[in-house]
């Protein structure tokens, strides 16, 4: 299948397809006459576990590392075990700020008395430093 194709099959833009290749996310595909890439079902399979595991917010190098565990199948999982628990750790982080951000704009909304723009404080605290000061 060509790039275009490859995109649809996995909801990816063309250019994050072209950019996982030069990461080297992706493989260099072969090309034809044409110079138009040929993908597989390896890179369908591949493509599909990266878009996967960045949906579930695993970062580039995370992804990597995944990807080169994966390819050894004969290994000890004992890796994949320590980038999930450490991946576990940041989501519970990331439900911590979440949740006390929350909080907080429920507590400003809450007070809000709906006046001028320019005496929002929920704009204030979202707002850079500088806006707060003039």
């Amino acid at each position: 299948m060509r790039i275009g194709d490859l995109a649809r099959e996995t909801d990816t833009r063309v250019e994050t397809i072209r950019w996982y290749e030069k990461a080297g996310l992706l493989p260099q595909p072969p090309r034809t006459s044409g110079n138009y890439r040929v993908y597989g079902q390896a890179e369908l399979g591949r493509l599909s576990f990266i878009r996967r595991a960045r949906d579930l917010g695993f970062s580039l190098d995370q992804v990597r590392d995944l990807l080169e565990l994966a390819s050894n199948g004969e290994g000890a999982c004992d890796s994949v075990h320590e980038n999930a628990r450490a991946h576990i750790a940041a989501i519970d982080r990331k439900i911590t700020d979440l949740s006390a951000l929350r909080q907080e704009l429920s507590r400003m909304s809450a007070a809000c008395e709906r006046g001028r723009m320019a005496e929002c404080r929920i704009l204030d605290v979202l707002a850079p430093a500088a806006r707060s000061c003039g």
